[in-house]
C-alpha cells in the first residue's frame, strides 16, 4: 500500500529529482478510457528540465492495461527503472508509462502526454478544467493586467503596432509579452498561418507571419481566442516575440531577450 505523503515542501531524490505532493485531483484519458484517475498525485521535476510531470500511486492506476515494454526507451527520465506500454483493446501505445528508481517514489507511475511527447495520454484534467502539454507549475505565475502603457512594435523599421491600452503578461521565467488589441495592430502586413500551439496556463494559440522582406522568422504574431479563464483578459489580443522585434514601451526601447524560443525561433526559415 502507498503511503501518501502530506506536507507540501519539495523533496530531492539522491538521482537529482525534485518532487512535491499535489492535492489536486487529476485524471488522463485515452479516447474514452480513463486511465489515471488520482487524488494524490506527485508532481516530479527531472533536472535540467523546467517543466514538471505527475507521478501517480499505482491504486490511482489501471496497471490492468500496462505490459513491459517490448521495446523499453533508455536515456530518458532520469533514474527510470521500468517502461510499460499501454494496452488497449489491441493497440499498444508503447513506453506510456514508467516507474522512477528513487526508493521516494516507489510506487508511484508517470505518463507520457500525447501533446507533449507525441505519445501517451490525450486528455488529462485538473478537477473539472482541461490542461494541456503539462502540469502547471504551483511555483509558477502568470498574471495578465490591463495596462495604458505606451508600446510601440516595429519589425525591420516598419511600425506594425501602436497601442496606450494593452494587456501585460507576466510569466515566471520569461520576459513581459505585450498583447494588443488588434484595431490597434497593422495585421494587413501578416499573412494567418495553420501553426498552433497549446500552453497549460493559457490555452490554444494561433499565429501569423510577415509579409514584409526581412528575415523575420515565420509564426511571429500569435493570439488566444479562447484563453484560460485565469487569463481570458488576452483574449483575440495579438502578442509578438519580444526576441525577434522591436519593442519601445511609453519611449523606452527593450532590449531584445535571450530565452528558450531565441534558438527556435533562429532556427525558423524567414517568413519570405
Amino acid at each position: 500500500m502507498t503511503t501518501f505523503p502530506t506536507s507540501r515542501a519539495v523533496r530531492t531524490t539522491p538521482e537529482g529529482l525534485l518532487w512535491e505532493p499535489s492535492d489536486r485531483w487529476v485524471r488522463g484519458r485515452k479516447g474514452e478510457v480513463t486511465v489515471v484517475d488520482s487524488r494524490h498525485p506527485v508532481l516530479v521535476w527531472e533536472p535540467e528540465v523546467p517543466v514538471p510531470l505527475y507521478a501517480f500511486p499505482r491504486e490511482e492506476v489501471r496497471e490492468d492495461l500496462l505490459r513491459p515494454a517490448r521495446n523499453p526507451l533508455t536515456g530518458t527520465h532520469t533514474g527510470s527503472r521500468i517502461f510499460y506500454d499501454l494496452d488497449l483493446d489491441g493497440e499498444l501505445l508503447e513506453n506510456a508509462a514508467w516507474t522512477f528508481a528513487a526508493a521516494d517514489l516507489a510506487g508511484h507511475i508517470a505518463f507520457e502526454w500525447f501533446r507533449r511527447a507525441g505519445r501517451g495520454l490525450e486528455h488529462w484534467y485538473e478537477e473539472e478544467e482541461e490542461i494541456f502539454i503539462q502540469p502547471r507549475d504551483p511555483h509558477k505565475r502568470v498574471d495578465a493586467l490591463p495596462s495604458s502603457r505606451h508600446v510601440r512594435v516595429e519589425i525591420d523599421g516598419t511600425l506594425v503596432a501602436d497601442t496606450r491600452r494593452p494587456v501585460l503578461l507576466f510569466e515566471t521565467g520569461l520576459p513581459t509579452r505585450f498583447y494588443v488589441p488588434r484595431e490597434d495592430v497593422r495585421l494587413e502586413l501578416f499573412v494567418p498561418t495553420d501553426h498552433h500551439t497549446g500552453c497549460p496556463y493559457k490555452g490554444t494559440a494561433e499565429y501569423w507571419s510577415w509579409r514584409g522582406t526581412a528575415g523575420v522568422p515565420r509564426n511571429i504574431v500569435w493570439s488566444y481566442p479562447q484563453p484560460l479563464p485565469a487569463v481570458g483578459a488576452i483574449r483575440d489580443l495579438l502578442a509578438f516575440y519580444n526576441e525577434a522585434v522591436d519593442i519601445t514601451v511609453d519611449g523606452e526601447s527593450l532590449a531584445r531577450p535571450v530565452t528558450p524560443f531565441t534558438r527556435t525561433l533562429s532556427q525558423q526559415p524567414p517568413s519570405s
